[in-house]
């Protein structure tokens, strides 16, 4: 079989029967190995087939290359993508050669020679895809060229970054509004995992659409778990984390270079396989332990925000954020590279009050006062989501203005009852008093010490020993009158002082606290085990052959110097773990599992599930 047999049949300039629902399943199925559409592709690619330009807001891991991909295949010419991520572009054309598509990408890693080929291939009409940067669009002579090729539509991925109220804001995306007077009569089609409709309308404006199908759809990740832990000792929380994910892919997400390094260097000497990243080391290193994780020859990566929007690895399975994220739309973008195969994947943050200083430390030193007054607001919802004892989904869904319509997501730590509301008023009034009667001029660990009665140096020196708030408290651990002071924190009952030894002042809102006419309420995690991710999905699948398959994949991608999930995704994987296909017909029901993938990898596999089953005859009983 060669790659041109599974490519839909067609002539040069010949229109394909756009409407033939069954042209669309053939092609789904015999190039993507998929048996159905998921949510909203069939309608994006039948309004680009009928010539129709599109914008959709797509969830990471919803889909959308399929959207664009398929049509390409069908539609005479070549099909422009444009992409501010040139780290990411050789393995959607590696991912995408793997269907048999005829797809290149022009960037400034390619010699001049490459460069020339692929030119040559693109006005010879022999490519589906072509990914470029938005840099080589705006050159006047790139796009003269592009007026004398046969382009079948054009293909804006990361939309976001032409709205000036996007999180990743790209100035050369401005060019792109260029796009509709330059192709008028071919489809032109945007694409973005985050936009509030703010963005949208931005975004919409910017680039000129044409009385665009617009579809936005849900911003719910059902396979994510997510789940916000009181920040008490990171590095053991931490390791503890890796502990419970032995083996499996994972971000780690800090906020400083330095604290990248000293994560990295800690979770290596635990014998972790972990390896850092940010802008701080050379292009060579990040480059090398970037390919590391992808390549699966690590499992972790330690980075600062510089990390992920080159990356399309398809089987992390979580992402923690050990600092808090700049913004919702960050802590969207970040935990949403987590179960991109749409298997269940969690989604850690590790929050305290204290760590809201050092974050406005930096807010601070902004010049731009508009652009201080939006990091602070973006603080303020981050600090909220994290504060919460509304489900996390709905509150999430709710700032991308959608309503989550079920009571409880059962996979976030509030709907999982990893976490109860307890009235802490006499508690409360304890921590005041120990500050009132303290003058208002110590910090938390100091007044901590005194109501758990601590014997420290510090304490009978100021005589806080004789206090009437000493020890009150002892029946309680030092981590719950921490978590108590970042409550109140955060319901502005007190506040922290600014500089070197910021000490706790009491507010106006303690005064009815101390007198019994109001009450203090805190949300508190259980003393049970931290929730795990959703079984849902992973299905009962052979796990000794699962790990064969796996180190086959392995094996072959080292052996044609391309990621694993190129070759088969997790997901496909766990299929072929539980259905142990024996023949060729039935590794073809194996999602993700094409004619030109089975072509090309399915004599390996089924050798293997083969031998497999006849050296475990029971497992294959079914």
């Amino acid at each position: 079989m060669t790659m041109d047999t599974v490519r839909p049949t067609r002539s040069q300039g010949e229109q394909p029967s756009l409407t033939a629902e069954t042209k669309l399943l053939d092609t789904l199925q015999k190039v993507f190995g998929f048996h159905t559409f998921r949510k909203n592709q069939e309608s994006i690619i039948q309004a680009i087939l009928d010539r129709k330009d599109a914008f959709a807001v797509m969830p990471t891991g919803g889909g959308k290359s399929l959207c664009y991909q398929l049509p390409a295949l069908l539609l005479p010419g070549t099909c422009i993508v444009i992409s501010p991520l040139i780290a990411l572009m050789k393995d959607q054309v590696d991912g995408a050669k793997a269907n048999g598509i005829r797809a290149a990408y022009l960037n400034s890693t390619l010699s001049a020679e490459e460069q020339s080929l692929v030119l040559k291939d693109l006005q010879s009409n022999s490519l589906d895809l072509l990914y470029i940067a938005p840099e080589r669009f705006a050159l006047n002579h790139f796009q003269d060229m592009l007026k004398e090729t046969n382009i079948s539509m054009a293909v804006i991925d990361e939309a976001h970054c032409i709205s000036e109220w996007g999180h990743d804001f790209r100035p050369d995306y401005l060019s792109l509004a260029a796009l509709a007077k330059l192709f008028p009569g071919t489809p032109i089609a945007a694409f973005t995992a985050t936009a509030t409709h703010k963005v949208q309308q931005d975004i919409l404006d910017k680039l000129g659409l044409r009385n665009p199908f617009i579809i936005r759809a849900s911003f719910d990740r059902p396979n994510l778990l997510y789940d916000i832990r009181f920040k008490e000792n990171p590095n053991a929380q931490l390791a503890s984390i890796l502990r419970n994910n032995s083996g499996k892919a994972g971000i780690i997400y800090r906020t400083s270079r330095k604290s990248v390094n000293e994560t990295t260097a800690m979770l290596q000497a635990k014998g972790f396989r972990v390896l850092p990243y940010h802008a701080g080391l050379g292009d060579e290193e990040r480059k090398k332990n970037q390919e590391a994780f992808i390549r699966d020859e690590v499992d972790v990566i330690v980075a600062t925000i510089a990390f992920g929007m080159g990356i399309d690895k398809s089987n992390i399975r979580f992402v923690i954020h050990a600092d808090l994220p700049k913004s919702i739309e960050n802590y969207y973008q970040e935990t949403g590279r987590a179960g991109r195969d749409g298997e269940p994947a969690q989604c850690i943050m590790l929050f305290s009050q204290s760590d809201i200083p050092k974050v406005r430390f930096f807010i601070d030193t902004m010049v731009d006062e508009t652009e201080r007054a939006k990091a602070q607001g973006a603080l303020q919802r981050v600090i909220s989501f994290a504060s919460t004892s509304v489900c996390r989904r709905k509150t999430l869904l709710e700032y991308f203005g959608e309503t989550y319509p079920h009571d409880n997501c059962n996979s976030c730590d509030i709907c999982l009852g990893s976490r109860e509301v307890v009235d802490c008023t006499v508690e409360a009034q304890m921590l005041l008093s120990a500050i009132a009667r303290t003058e208002e001029r110590f910090g938390a660990t100091h007044i901590v010490d005194i109501v758990t009665g601590s014997k420290n140096k510090k304490i009978r020196d100021f005589g806080h020993d004789r206090l009437k708030t000493y020890g009150v408290g002892k029946t309680h651990g030092k981590k719950f009158w921490r978590q108590l002071i970042d409550e109140l924190m955060a319901q502005k009952i007190i506040a922290k002082s600014e500089g070197l030894y910021p000490a706790l002042h009491i507010q106006e809102k303690a005064i009815p606290i101390l007198k019994n006419k109001a009450r203090v309420e805190m949300v508190r995690i259980k003393e049970s085990p931290a929730p795990t991710a959703m079984t849902k999905g992973a299905g009962t699948y052979d796990h000794d052959l699962f790990d064969q398959l796996r180190a086959l994949r392995k094996q072959l991608a080292d052996e044609q110097n391309i990621p694993p999930y190129i070759v088969f995704s997790d997901r496909s994987l766990r299929d072929m773990a539980t259905l142990h296909p024996m023949n060729e017909d039935t590794m073809l029901s194996v999602s993700g599992v094409g004619e030109v993938k089975l072509q090309r990898y399915g004599r390996q596999f089924l050798a293997l599930i083969k031998r497999y089953c006849e050296e475990h005859p029971k497992k294959n009983e079914r």
